[in-house]
């Protein structure tokens, strides 16, 4: 039995995983649990600060070392003590997969955990939804639709406060409630469409696939 220990930003990504990734990986011998991130005492969702939930991740991997520790954070908005977030390089990057590997590679670095895989998700969960626009044709008309139908791959969204993923999907359906509408979309979307369409994801999945080997 092979078990991975996910830390996720919050309820939506949690569900993500309860509701796509762990019956996926459980047909094939990968059992998949989603830890939500604690904010402050009594609190979880969201990362504050790469020191909190650096202190959840390590203590994650000590606790079970015979896991494999993984997180699913979004590139969008992280905080700027995550290591690498202000090397000399990050400025000049303009792709967001790139910026992401970068965050990561010294994420790895610093802890120094041969159980640890970091991951970040670009730019945000919603950028998955972009996959196939079409499924939002259940919860909203045909101009929903049409406004979130773009030339452009999912993982190559911008991060601006108006551009940004999420920020798009609900300028498009101001209903949108993204614990409620993002895991079911993204359960009507499937895994299949995500890999062909969102590099970065479909790398991080390969990981998780290799375990079964």
């Amino acid at each position: 039995m092979k078990r991975v220990k996910i830390l996720v930003e919050g309820q939506t990504e949690e569900a993500f995983v309860n509701e796509l990734l762990v019956p996926h990986y459980a047909r094939i011998g990968i059992y998949l649990t989603p830890i939500i991130a604690n904010t402050s005492p009594g609190h979880k969702g969201g990362v504050v600060s790469y020191g909190q939930v650096r202190r959840q991740i390590e203590r994650l991997c000590r606790q079970d070392e015979t896991a494999l520790i993984t997180t699913m954070f979004d590139l969008y908005a992280l905080p700027t003590d995550f290591p690498g977030r202000n090397a000399d390089g990050w400025r000049q990057l303009r792709c967001g997969a790139d910026k992401a590997a970068m965050i990561e590679q010294a994420m790895s670095l610093d802890l120094g955990l041969s159980n640890f895989l970091p991951y970040l998700q670009v730019h945000e969960f919603e950028a998955l939804l972009f996959v196939a626009p079409e499924h939002f044709a259940t919860w909203a008309d045909t101009a929903v639709v049409q406004r979130l139908t773009l030339a452009i791959e999912p993982e190559a969204i911008n991060d601006g406060p108006q551009t940004a993923p999420s920020k798009r999907i609900k300028a498009a359906m101001p209903g949108y409630q993204k614990p409620l509408h993002g895991p079911l979309l993204a359960c009507d979307i499937g895994l299949d469409a995500m890999r062909a369409r969102c590099p970065h994801f479909a790398n991080w999945l390969a990981c998780l696939d290799a375990l079964k080997v």
